[in-house]
């Protein structure tokens, strides 16, 4: 297409004022700037100021959370990103994964044999559906957010007849019945769910949404679930339900800052969590293995060609 491409060198480990210095350098020569998420540098306004030419800011993930929109509005640079099947369902199929080995223990069950050690009793797993032969009710499962993921989520889980409950301010009142869940506020989420599942994107409103107080409403076995967003919670909080069994366990693919540091609490608390490095969206794709976001990036390249033309 007659484009230069300049590809970033930092990584995860660099500290992030040298990243956001490299993506100052990278802006003064570029026109459009693309790629993944930028947990570990935002796009801020310094780096959009770098080059005045600069014209567009596109992301293969979902959400705009780590791009200062504000900025790029006062500097007329357009701010787009590419919610595709590949990133989404990716997130909605990592997070049934994440329930399962949560409810089951496979990782467990795994280690205990591994060790040498054969069945323990202390590792029963929990059943998920409604039972008809004895009157099981089932658990239920609490949806924070109704977008393209958490929606997902419900279509994926609902052959196991299990209850599910969802919060979402944003979507009408028609998206709950399509997905066959029941609307609720975010407080009778938290009360009544074994599992709370959190699926929305940072705003000045999910900041900080689950804090001490939210997770002290949760049920003492619940277990937290987060594939969303680290800004979203509260991780000290977190780490404190956890280890005074607020709560009885979490899974969590992103963190308020990352890499989490080496000392985190988080690391030490054994079974009660389950940790991914923020790589629940990745999958193979088309056999390709692209790390499962080519469609992403397909998608957030098309967005970036008309504006250079």
């Amino acid at each position: 297409f007659g484009c230069d491409l300049i590809i970033g060198k930092a990584s995860w480990n660099t500290p992030l004022s040298e990243i956001e210095d490299e993506m100052v350098d990278i802006s003064r020569d570029c026109d459009a700037l693309l790629g993944t998420s930028n947990r570990s540098c935002p796009i801020s306004r310094n780096i959009m100021a770098a080059n005045p030419d600069l014209r567009i800011v596109s992301k293969c993930t979902s959400g705009v959370d780590d791009v200062d929109v504000e900025a790029a509005t006062e500097m007329g640079i357009l701010v787009c990103y590419a919610p595709t099947e590949s990133n989404c369902n990716g997130t909605a199929e990592g997070t049934v994964a994440m329930i399962l080995a949560r409810l089951k223990k496979t990782i467990e069950r795994d280690r205990t044999i591994k060790s040498g050690n054969w069945r323990d009793t202390g590792l029963m797993g929990r059943y998920l559906g409604r039972r008809d032969t004895d009157g099981y009710p089932g658990l239920t499962l609490g949806v924070i957010g109704l977008g393209r993921i958490g929606s997902r989520l419900c279509e994926l889980m609902a052959p196991w007849h299990m209850r599910i409950i969802a919060c979402d301010p944003y979507v009408p009142d028609q998206k709950f019945s399509h997905y066959g869940v029941k609307k609720v506020d975010l407080d009778t989420l938290l009360a009544e769910s074994d599992i709370v599942s959190m699926h929305c994107v940072t705003t000045p409103e999910t900041l900080n949404l689950m804090n001490a107080a939210r997770f002290a409403r949760m049920k003492p076995s619940a277990i937290f679930i987060n594939t969303a967003r680290g800004a979203n919670v509260n991780e000290a909080a977190l780490i404190e339900a956890l280890e005074k069994n607020v709560i009885a366990g979490a899974a969590i693919d992103a963190f308020q800052e990352e890499p989490i540091a080496a000392g985190s609490p988080l690391r030490t608390l054994g079974d009660k969590v389950t940790l991914s490095a923020h790589m629940v969206a990745y999958n193979e794709s088309y056999g390709a293995g692209d790390g499962g976001i080519g469609p992403g990036y397909r998608w957030a390249a098309q967005a970036v060609l008309p504006a250079l033309s």
